[in-house]
């Protein structure tokens, strides 16, 4: 599939002074593209610059083969629909009013809509799950409706490609999800190009067919969200030294408790993690094993437990593990058996269970 939509060499900023240059990106037709990157990165500025509301430093914008300085607006109005973060203030205007105004550029001059255009407004309404809203004063719904409503008008405006600046922002997770699942369903079955913006990176991991971060004067890497969401670049992107970030779940994390573990917890298979949790909220340093690496219960106690006894995946214990258990053990206060199942492989965690118990340690949790 060919190039579609792209940024080559793109230079953006405001009255002539470069906030963000060297921008080069590819999109094909039908893609989700999420820029992510910390407040203030000039994301709504890049927006902004390929919607044309802000005029290009350097560089160019290709749209279906097509330099976007060279479209008209109205031939721009009838490919390209956009929903910014700016608040609309409409005077006596119903949401159903609201969303019309998506068809204005298939309209005569006098705008007035037709039979099929007012049918599409109600199925724009219909299919963001406003239609109850359309009588609505606009002033007069909350914030999560009213991007809901916006969105609905970008849809009736039938464009190629959708330009949305953190759509999310004011949604329960719910219309969240919903908000998501429109866009994905209008990418991957009406083939339209969405490029956005997002805070929740968890959200942008799963959506996203590309991901551009961007950071200070120039964007730091454009990829598959399998390229993107690593740790360590997570963490350089948004600078983070007070907790971590899982990939693998698209979980951000508190920092682990701080001192020497006094708190041993006997797990694996998902029996740890709601263990971890609570001693995290608590404040409580702990250990936690023996673990297979490939555990779901590895994954967090890697982030959030001051030691990790760990064996190979789908190996019998070992002896080295099973004695460094077994100390970490003899220096703890308790042990929390989390209960997990000892199998042919694990067998070992009873033994485990045994010492502990001999030695008045262990607890249920």
């Amino acid at each position: 599939m060919s190039t579609y939509f792209s940024m080559d060499a793109l230079s953006v900023g405001y009255n002539g002074k470069t906030l963000i240059d060297d921008i080069n990106i590819e999109i094909k037709k039908g893609e989700i593209v999420t820029l992510i990157g910390p407040n203030g990165s000039g994301k709504s500025t890049i927006l902004k610059s390929i919607t044309r509301q802000l005029k290009l430093i350097g560089g160019k914008v290709v749209f279906d083969s097509n330099n976007l300085e060279a479209m008209s607006y109205k031939e721009m109005s009838t490919k390209m629909a956009v929903v910014l973060t700016e608040r609309l203030k409409p005077e006596l205007m119903t949401c159903h009013d609201i969303v019309a105004t998506g068809r204005y550029p298939y309209t005569g001059r006098l705008g007035i809509l037709s039979r099929e255009d007012e049918e599409k407004v109600d199925a724009a309404l219909a299919a963001v799950h406003a239609a109850d809203l359309g009588e609505r004063d606009f002033d007069a719904i909350s914030d999560g409706q009213r991007q809901r409503v916006l969105l609905a008008r970008a849809i009736c405006q039938e464009p190629e490609i959708i330009i949305l600046d953190e759509p999310t922002s004011f949604l329960d997770i719910r219309h969240k999800l919903e908000l998501l699942a429109i866009l994905k369903r209008m990418a991957k079955k009406n083939n339209i190009t969405v490029i956005m913006s997002l805070h929740e990176i968890d959200l942008a991991e799963k959506i996203s067919d590309k991901v551009l971060c961007v950071k200070g004067d120039h964007t730091v890497h454009y990829g598959t969200p399998e390229e993107i969401f690593e740790e360590q670049k997570i963490r350089s992107l948004y600078e983070i030294d007070n907790g971590f970030f899982d990939p693998l779940f698209g979980s951000i994390e508190l920092p682990r408790p701080e001192g020497e573990a006094k708190t041993f917890v006997l797990c694996g298979a998902g029996t740890g993690i709601p263990v971890f949790r609570n001693l995290q909220k608590q404040g409580i340093p702990f250990a936690a094993g023996i673990l297979y690496e490939n555990d779901v219960d590895y994954r967090l106690a890697r982030l959030l437990a001051s030691e990790v006894v760990s064996e190979k995946p789908f190996e019998e214990i070992s002896e080295e593990a099973f004695n460094r258990a077994k100390a970490v053990i003899e220096g703890c206060e308790t042990v929390i058996d989390a209960g997990v199942p000892a199998g042919s492989c694990n067998k070992r965690v009873d033994e485990l269970r045994k010492f502990a118990r001999d030695c008045g340690k262990l607890i249920s949790s």
